[in-house]
């Protein structure tokens, strides 16, 4: 690792004058789980580290009926799982933190975290750019090993997937984010902080260099709605999922009144099916309409040379997070 410098600022002002206009100036150390990997491996080698753990305003969890879930950057995701309202009420949410099945990682990793980590990609792991683009521009990842990248949204020149595991219950739950910067706050929805990047320049995060995201607020549910979160993975034990879906269903009368359906895993960015939440709609949930559901998420999938399998359990994923939801998210 790369020598750098360490600040500890007790105030978002005093982060942000810390934090400078390119990203290889200075960056966010909250839990460091993803960072300090990429500093290590020479991915990233930022001249300073600006912790933002001592400042007060972006830790905690909070609810209240009338402004719902208040979300502090730092707070973690083992308080996340813990908090009872959460398990209550935002059952796709505490899933999704749930299947994040690393002690370490739960105790360490913050929410911000999850949503600003770096794709998992071996090629951007391996020095090749977050396009993963060879000496001659081209990228390696289409006729390469691309087992474990996007089967949406993929038509290119972005291949890997996001790497959130809450983001997709965040967006279906209708999430924002507060963003804070030298011209102060500005709010925007969880699908609108991910963006497919067009060339290496970009990030995969409507983020600059010198703000930090500082809380994430999700609104009351309706009463009556219902949600899920179900990965596809290879093992129990920590890895990333080869697919997920988070599912927020409101059912009235037997029949589904409105839904969410969000995918995640499977492209650059979280992925919204429409498709799918219009096969649901002012159907009853039964295995044969979650699985119409399954279909109509993939639709439009396209599987690059060797992950054809994903398009399949990305039709799983979605299958079982609406039927969990349907349960009252019991598995």
């Amino acid at each position: 690792m790369r020598a750098f410098e360490y600040a500890s600022p007790s105030t978002r002002e005093q982060a942000v004058k810390l934090l400078g206009d390119s990203w290889d100036q200075a960056q966010v150390l909250a839990g460091g789980t993803d960072l300090l990997a990429l500093m290590k491996d020479d991915v990233v080698a930022p001249k300073r580290l600006v912790n933002i753990k001592a400042i007060s305003d972006l830790k905690g969890i909070s609810y209240s009926a009338s402004a719902g879930l208040r979300l502090g950057a730092t707070a973690t995701i083992q308080e996340l799982i813990d908090h009872p309202v959460v398990r209550e009420k935002y059952a796709a949410l505490a899933q999704a933190g749930e299947w994040i099945t690393s002690p370490q990682i739960r105790s360490m990793g913050t929410l911000g975290g999850d949503l600003c980590q770096r794709p998992r990609c071996w090629y951007f792991r391996a020095g090749y750019g977050l396009l993963g683009k060879g000496e001659d521009g081209q990228s390696l990842v289409v006729d390469g090993d691309n087992r474990y990248h996007a089967i949406l949204g993929n038509s290119g020149p972005a291949y890997f997937v996001s790497p959130s595991s809450l983001a997709p219950a965040l967006i279906a739950l209708n999430a924002t984010v507060r963003i804070y910067g030298p011209r102060g706050q500005r709010d925007l929805p969880v699908e609108r902080f991910f963006m497919i990047p067009e060339s290496d320049i970009y990030r995969e995060h409507d983020l600059k260099p010198n703000e930090i995201l500082a809380e994430i607020r999700v609104p009351s549910v309706p009463s009556g709605a219902k949600s899920a979160t179900y990965e596809v993975r290879q093992k129990e034990a920590l890895d990333w999922p080869l697919a997920a879906a988070s599912a927020v269903l409101e059912i009235s009368g037997g029949k589904v009144k409105s839904a969410r359906v969000v995918m995640g895993h499977v492209a650059p960015i979280p992925w919204p099916s429409p498709e799918a939440e219009a096969a649901l709609k002012d159907q009853p949930v039964t295995e044969a309409t979650a699985a119409a559901a399954g279909e109509a998420a993939v639709k439009r999938a396209k599987s690059l040379s060797r992950n054809g399998y994903k398009i399949q359990l990305a039709k799983v994923a979605v299958k079982r997070a609406i039927l969990q939801a349907a349960r009252g998210g019991a598995a």
